[in-house]
């Protein structure tokens, strides 16, 4: 059973033969089987095991419909800061002492996203009301000159604005009320099952939250802002509604209670009718509406504050947690000790607010009016983002044109290299696709951060230069230019790539890549984002297991390639805590390319516990195998580290079949596979073609697994047909087999 990575695989490239068809699921979650000429399921390829070839049945299943085509999903992409903010919440370090901290991280992570939701909304509410509206379609300006004057004139201008942004609102609302229909309805299963996915229970009340807190800061930009106290009776009155509504809305979201659905749609039917009590009562002064500047750098500094106190907050319940993974080697560690979370939500906030700004100054181009004012803010963030331009290059270069080479030339050809026995030239192209894809696995997690930080420290910087002091110094205006192109750009192209994706799905893939990665978690912190596929993708895939499983003799293999292995591992955790043990003893887990260990188990420590792996590896009795390439950028070990090589062999630590870890060892067979505790290190490039399988020329990194030799042998062993001989065993790669059940 083989289940696709990212960005949309085919049937074909998935199941590697040239027609499928479809035997089971939906439109989104698609079980397909090869296919012969008249288009019905065909039987796969044999196993060679058990000195006989094995019959096998292959399939596949496709979730790309989940991610990818159609407006819809390419829209999502816009919500990519709003995923960024929902990531976080699952990048929290185990909490097992100090539970309060827990809860107050959490706490503060759900208002940081209610205000980079007001941020954003009153970032796209700046553009329509007082960009277009008040300023382009005041009477008499040369602006848009098509628009009918009757449409200049009075409030009619601002009433239209207002609609769209209800409608903006009411779409969030709905996307954020969206969710996959599992087919068949799946059943809780036991509690206490290791590496589970929940849904959150609360996304219905954190949905109506989210809404209500942008329709209550569209009222709030009309109405002058949150620093202006209106001197009129009705605007005052309106005011302080519209302020205790904000108020009510970050409270309820730091304690993520869910009111019930009488009192949503109380709230949400109140902000409506404030919005449009606001938008009689709004007047523009000097064609501007004057709300909009302190509005926008109030929720921008206002999610500044919650991010560094967030981040403080982090640093307590990271130490609480480091006991847990002090012992562990240092690639096994969380990254940044557990801290990770607080440069994602720092970074979420920095793209929303470079997002809303590079939003109003693509329009403002659009509009052909440079002289259209903008918020004062916006030249912090152009100039933000121009140094931020260029810190990003400047790594850039010392990572790629100096860091790597400079680990090429000192570490020379990589010892396991050696024992894969290449040629020359192959040892040369291996050894420098290896020096990039363990430079970038090991450090490009350092990279990012670095920008995040750099960002957060040059945000503080230029605020108080800019404010502290009343300094404008002569290089804002260069740095700015760059700031301006880039955010421009960014919109721009952004919104461009979301339309030609929308148009042509065929054209969507580094869209899908991007969803792929991001909406693989529930909504915990941010209910805005993409339904989570992964709580659609595992119990269907269970139940089609359980099913094969059902038919005595039958073995079941489960097979991810990529992000496909994660989904895999998370089912395969399912169902050795749900199987009777006849039916576990006859299920097996294969992963390839998988970023479990560098990047997974690292940055979502909570979700991925060490401990859990192990208890899954065990419970599995080693029919857990994984095929890894040091060449491959995205994948590598997954059940074994800390490598090094002696006398021609293969040393290390990993999972064991008895539970836990400990040393292992090994020696390369025929082929130059090394085949160490649960990971096969395959070479790359492949041997010469044999003329019995298909094959590939050249350095494959993170592509054609299946053209491998290696992958039939790794389903057989996951399979429970053989084993890997040990140090001393002679003769085929499997050793004293088991009869066939």
């Amino acid at each position: 059973m083989r289940v696709s990575g990212l960005v949309g695989t085919s049937g074909e490239t998935l199941l590697d033969t040239v027609q499928t068809v479809d035997v089971a699921g939906d439109e989104l979650g698609r079980v397909v089987r090869p296919a012969d000429r008249l288009r019905r399921p065909a039987p796969g390829p044999v196993v060679p095991a058990l000195g006989r070839s094995i019959p096998r049945t292959v399939e596949g299943y496709l979730w790309s419909g989940m991610t990818s085509g159609g407006v819809a999903k390419a829209a999502w992409a816009l919500l990519f800061p709003f995923s960024l903010a929902n990531v976080a919440f699952w990048m929290l370090p185990p909490v097992h002492r100090g539970r309060w901290l827990g809860g107050l991280c959490r706490g503060l992570l759900r208002i940081a996203s209610v205000l980079l939701t007001m941020l954003l909304v009153s970032q796209v509410a700046a553009a329509v009301l007082d960009l277009v509206a008040a300023q382009c379609l005041a009477p008499g300006r040369a602006c848009l000159t098509w628009v009918a004057p009757e449409l200049r004139e009075g409030p009619l201008r601002i009433g239209i604005g207002v609609a769209l942004l209800l409608a903006l609102v009411y779409a969030l609302h709905r996307i954020s009320a969206t969710n996959w229909r599992v087919r068949p309805p799946g059943h809780p299963g036991r509690k206490g099952v290791p590496m589970r996915l929940r849904a959150d229970p609360e996304a219905p009340g954190m949905s109506a939250t989210h809404a209500v807190a942008a329709l209550a800061c569209i009222a709030l930009l009309l109405l002058g802002g949150p620093f202006h106290v209106p001197t009129k009776i009705p605007q005052l009155i309106a005011w302080i509604c519209t302020l205790a509504l904000v108020l009510a809305v970050l409270l309820g979201g730091a304690i993520g209670s869910d009111t019930g659905a009488i009192a949503r749609r109380s709230l949400l039917t109140f902000a409506t009718l404030l919005v449009i009590y606001a938008t009689v009562l709004a007047a523009p002064v000097d064609n501007r509406l004057p709300g909009v500047d302190n509005t926008v750098e109030g929720l921008g500094g206002s999610l500044l504050v919650v991010t560094v106190l967030f981040a403080l907050a982090l640093i307590p319940s990271a130490l609480l947690a480091r006991p847990a993974w002090r012992d562990r080697p240092r690639r096994l560690r969380p990254w940044l000790g557990g801290w990770a979370a607080a440069p994602v939500l720092a970074l979420a906030g920095l793209l929303g607010g470079g997002f809303g700004a590079g939003l109003a100054i693509a329009v403002r181009k659009l509009l052909r009016e440079e002289n259209l004012a903008l918020p004062t803010t916006y030249d912090l963030v152009t100039v933000l983002w121009g140094g931020g331009l260029g810190l990003m290059a400047l790594l850039a270069i010392a990572g790629y044109a100096i860091a790597v080479p400079l680990r090429r030339r000192r570490r020379g050809i990589p010892p396991i290299v050696e024992l894969m026995e290449h040629d020359e030239q192959q040892e040369q192209d291996a050894a420098r696709a290896w020096a990039r894809s363990a430079w970038e696995r090991r450090h490009l997690h350092h990279l990012a951060v670095i920008v995040a930080l750099g960002l957060c420290v040059g945000a503080i910087a230029l605020l108080v230069v800019r404010f502290g002091f009343t300094l404008q110094p002569g290089w804002f205006t260069t740095v700015s230019a760059i700031g301006v192109f880039a955010l421009g750009a960014l919109a721009a192209g952004l919104l461009r790539v979301v339309y030609s994706a929308a148009r042509s799905p065929q054209r969507s893939r580094h869209l899908g890549a991007l969803a792929d990665l991001v909406s693989f978690w529930p909504r915990a912190a941010h209910p805005g984002v993409p339904p989570c596929y992964a709580l659609k993708v595992v119990p269907e895939l269970a139940a089609r297991v359980k099913e094969h499983l059902a038919e005595p003799g039958t073995r079941v293999v489960l097979s991810g390639l990529n992000l496909g292995s994660i989904l895999t591992v998370l089912t395969a955790a399912q169902l050795s805590a749900e199987l009777p043990p006849d039916e576990r003893d006859r299920l097996g887990l294969l992963t390839a390319g998988s970023p479990l260990q560098w990047g997974y188990q690292r940055a979502f420590p909570a979700v991925l516990p060490q401990d859990s792996l192990a208890d899954l590896f065990s419970s599995l009795d080693g029919r857990w195998r994984a095929l890894c390439r040091g060449t491959d950028i995205f994948g590598g070990g997954v059940t074994t580290w800390r490598h090094q090589t002696s006398n021609g062999h293969l040393l290390g630590e990993g999972y064991l079949p008895e539970g836990k870890w400990g040393a292992l060892e090994t020696t390369p067979d025929d082929a130059g596979v090394l085949i160490l505790g649960g990971d096969h290190w395959v070479p790359d490039p492949l041997r010469a073609p044999d003329g019995r399988s298909r094959w590939a020329p050249g350095v494959l990194k993170h592509t054609e697994y299946l053209a491998d030799p290696e992958w039939d042998n790794a389903v057989a062993m996951a399979a429970g047909l053989g084993r890997p001989k040990t140090l001393g065993e002679q003769g085929s790669l499997f050793g004293d087999l088991p009869r066939p059940r």
